[in-house]
């Protein structure tokens, strides 16, 4: 059946060497955008390719249009797959240094978004592997041509005249899965307006991470989701969070525990900010 959610890096391991295996350093900063990719020259787990987040697995940024992160057009991105050596027989492995939350989740959300489904985030990432003495590497890693065959699923995005009529409906639920300080609007490290969409709620992802960087037990998550999503049926559900990166850790998560059907809306915030004529709230 292979790996869809969260895999162990005991797990990870033991299939490093599989040939229809492939692993993705996906570690990236806001800050500094390329010090991932010098981490990775440094140190990876072996056999893993490099992906970088505004190269590799974002389209243009359309000032006034776009967010910060917005999704490559379906043909570039089966192009980069083919040529990351991704078909329909290969199990991916994704990682980063922030339990997934950077990029590591864009690619395991991209990847189910276009039909490939045996795609999962290893639990801990790169600073588990790392604590537990684990081997590393600092080739750069290639693989060989494969072709991706993309299957888009449309009911996985909702665009912004969806998330504007769902955060006035009672039977929607649009949650924010940024840093609170953030979605009250006391502080804004990124984007040029602070605040939050009108209507939604706040549910920031790192409460899903224990103090270690792993996922919580399914029961923690199943009470954090029951709480959340109350009455909300999942497929009512839309996440965003500044770019539409980090709040995929809620979709990851829930489907980790049985939770399916929940949607992103990937412009997020610093799309819904280039219209001046959208209202904002802070608290």
């Amino acid at each position: 059946m292979g790996y869809k959610t969260l895999i162990s890096t005991e797990d990870l391991q033991k299939n490093i060497a599989d040939p229809d295996w492939i692993i993705f350093d996906c570690s990236f900063f806001l800050d500094d955008t390329d010090k991932g990719r010098r981490d990775y020259l440094t140190e990876h787990i072996p056999g893993a390719q490099y992906a970088h987040l505004d190269d590799d697995l974002s389209g243009p940024v359309i000032p006034g249009v776009t967010g910060r992160h917005p999704l490559p057009q379906i043909k570039n991105i089966a192009g980069t797959f083919s040529n990351m050596g991704i078909d329909k027989d290969v199990q991916v492995i994704v990682y980063d240094t922030r339990g997934g939350a950077i990029a590591a989740v864009r690619l395991w959300w991209m990847l189910r978004w276009l039909g490939h489904d045996n795609v999962a985030v290893l639990d801990g990432g790169l600073v588990k592997w790392l604590s537990e003495g684990r081997p590393i590497s600092s080739s750069i890693e290639t693989s060989s041509v494969r072709e991706f065959l993309p299957k888009p699923q449309s009911n996985v995005i909702v665009g912004v005249n969806e998330v504007d009529f769902a955060r006035n409906d009672p039977l929607h639920r649009v949650i924010d899965a940024r840093a609170e300080e953030r979605y009250a609007g006391r502080k804004e490290p990124i984007d040029p307006i602070a605040g939050h969409i009108p209507g939604t709620v706040n549910s920031p992802y790192e409460d899903l991470l224990s103090d270690g960087g792993n996922f919580k037990p399914v029961d923690e998550l199943q009470s954090i989701y029951s709480q959340l999503l109350m009455d909300t049926s999942p497929e009512n559900a839309i996440f965003y969070c500044g770019s539409g990166v980090t709040s995929i850790m809620h979709l990851l998560a829930m489907e980790h525990i049985g939770i399916v059907g929940s949607r992103l809306y990937v412009g997020s915030w610093s799309e819904w900010i280039t219209d001046e004529n959208r209202p904002i709230a802070a608290i």
